[in-house]
C-alpha cells in the first residue's frame, strides 16, 4: 500500500512538472499586438483621444482636415463614413513576406472597405460600432480623413470576429474620412 501510495504521489509530482505555463498563439498575438500599439502610442505624429467609455485610448494622426467647424457626431447621431480597416497577422513582418517555404504570404488583410463598394459612403449610428471608430467619429468633423488605431480592447477584443476574419487580441487600423453627419 506504501509503494502505491509512493508511486501516486511521484506520477501527480510528474504531472504537476508537466503543467507549465506554455504560451499560446493567443498570448503571441496579444503581446505582438499590445507592443505595436505601444509604438504608435510613443510616436510623436500621433495623438491620443481617451475612450469616453473609460476602456482606454485610440491613436490618430490627421491626413486631411475638413472646413473648419464646431460640429462633431454625437454618440446617437447617424453618420455617412468612407472608410478602409485593416490588420496584420504579425506586426514585425512586411505587408507581404516570402516564407520559409519560399510562398509569399499576405499579412496586411484588409477586413473591410467602402471602396470595394464603388466608395460609397457606409451610414450607420456612430453608437453602432466598436468603441475606438466611436471615439475616432465623435471627434472628427466633417471632411476630416484620419488614420486611426485601435487596441483589441477597444475593437473586437479577446474573440475577435469570425465573420471579418479578425482573430482575437487584434489592433486595427482604420483610414476613416466623415462625409456627413445626419
Amino acid at each position: 500500500m506504501k509503494k502505491l501510495l509512493l508511486l501516486s504521489f511521484i506520477a501527480s509530482m510528474f504531472v504537476l512538472a508537466s503543467c507549465e505555463k506554455t504560451e499560446t498563439f493567443d498570448d503571441t498575438r496579444k503581446i505582438d499586438n499590445e507592443t505595436q500599439f505601444a509604438k504608435i502610442t510613443a510616436d510623436p505624429k500621433y495623438k491620443k483621444i481617451e475612450s469616453k467609455t473609460g476602456a482606454g485610448h485610440i491613436m490618430y494622426r490627421v491626413l486631411e482636415d475638413g472646413p473648419e467647424s464646431d460640429v462633431n457626431p454625437l454618440f446617437n447621431d447617424n453618420v455617412e463614413v468612407l472608410y478602409t480597416g485593416w490588420f496584420k497577422n504579425y506586426w514585425t513582418k512586411e505587408d507581404e513576406f516570402e516564407g520559409d517555404d519560399g510562398n509569399t504570404f499576405k499579412n496586411k488583410i484588409i477586413f473591410d472597405s467602402t471602396a470595394d463598394r464603388n466608395d460609397n459612403p457606409s451610414t450607420f449610428n456612430v453608437n453602432g460600432v466598436v468603441d475606438g471608430f466611436s471615439t475616432a467619429l465623435q471627434h472628427m468633423h466633417v471632411g476630416d480623413k484620419w488614420e486611426v488605431w485601435i487596441p483589441w480592447n477597444m475593437a473586437y477584443g479577446v474573440y475577435g470576429q469570425s465573420d471579418a476574419g479578425i482573430p482575437g487580441y487584434t489592433t486595427l487600423v482604420f483610414e476613416i474620412e466623415l462625409v456627413k453627419i445626419k
